[in-house]
């Protein structure tokens, strides 16, 4: 069979089966009386040979070694294409990342998109300053994708730099709380952990209302951050987890203000003074929880929780019964 012929039936190309040739990968059996390349239908099958090896990522000099070498094992060659092959789908996604996340910013000229990709540049340097100033500018009027800020709060380490990054998300809306919400359900603790203090300085009503949802949360740190918030916001939800802060002694001080903050409105003091006197005359409450449940009685008006401290100046807990009486001795003389 000709050269032409060939080419037509393997989809080689002519010029391409010449170098196979000149490399001595495939040489034609026999040749013409004109001095024609003729194939024999051996050499045919040795080129489909080849290109079956090719389109496995195979360089020709693999190739010959493969079908000419009979000491040659396949299976550290495969290896090896195994993990080039992983380093390249990795390399094009991550160019197909960024190139996606230009898009999205909807650049107006050439100047935006290098603008972009020095951002996104800075933000995945190991130099923390660096990191820092590309959030602190992507706050400004440079264009940067939020998607690429998210994934740098969520995977940021150094809390000057991750301040900066909550800092521009908080100012860039809530184009990034979906995304920040997809963070709370991370298999990995840190990253919920970054996500709910993302969410805490958003100021809007989408934030609250995933705060809202994240009081129940599996994880009980989000749940306790979600607290905090609402608490400043005057969301009467925050009420039962804060003081169950006040109870386990963790951030019972950060609680108890935030409960002495939605007190301050009358719809909601007589609420908290009650849930507060009953976990208090609970009996499974240990005496050191007691003890700071009196104390996040002292900033919440109104007379239940006047009552409360005075029934407890005479508790059997000397601490407790000094303390309540010290609470009500500033009362009164207010």
């Amino acid at each position: 069979m000709l050269i032409g012929d060939v080419a037509q039936r393997s989809g080689v190309s002519a010029r391409m089966l010449r170098h196979y040739d000149s490399l001595g990968l495939v040489r034609p059996t026999g040749r013409t009386n004109a001095g024609y390349r003729e194939y024999s239908s051996e050499d045919i099958q040795r080129i489909f040979h080849i290109e079956s090896l090719r389109c496995l990522g195979l360089s020709l000099r693999e190739v010959s070694r493969a079908l000419d070498d009979p000491g040659f094992t396949p299976s550290e060659l495969v290896d090896d294409l195994i993990r080039q092959t992983r380093e390249r789908i990795t390399a094009e996604t991550e160019l197909l990342t960024r190139l996606r996340r230009i898009d999205a910013v909807e650049p107006a000229g050439w100047e935006d998109v290098l603008q972009i990709v020095a951002l996104l540049q800075a933000l995945g340097s190991k130099s923390a300053g660096k990191r820092q100033r590309a959030a602190l500018s992507s706050a400004d009027d440079a264009p940067m994708p939020v998607e690429a800020l998210v994934e740098a709060a969520l995977n940021e380490t150094d809390p000057n730099v991750a301040g900066a990054l909550r800092w521009a998300l908080a100012r860039s809306g809530d184009d990034g709380l979906a995304l920040l919400a997809e963070g709370l359900g991370s298999p990995a603790a840190e990253v919920r952990k970054r996500a709910i203090q993302s969410i805490v300085e958003i100021p809007n009503g989408q934030a609250t209302a995933l705060l809202k949802d994240a009081l129940t949360h599996p994880d009980i740190v989000v749940g306790r951050y979600a607290a905090l918030a609402l608490g400043t916001r005057g969301i009467a939800e925050a009420v039962p987890t804060l003081i169950d802060m006040v109870i386990e002694g963790t951030n019972d001080v950060d609680a108890a203000d935030a409960l002495s903050a939605l007190a301050s409105r009358p719809a909601l003091t007589d609420q908290i003074a009650t849930g507060l006197v009953d976990r208090l005359t609970h009996g499974s409450v240990e005496p050191p929880a007691r003890r700071r449940l009196t104390q996040a009685l002292a900033d919440i008006p109104g007379t239940i929780a006047s009552r409360a401290l005075a029934d407890l100046t005479h508790d059997e807990d000397r601490t407790i019964a000094l303390t309540a009486t010290y609470i009500l001795g500033i009362r009164n003389a207010q």
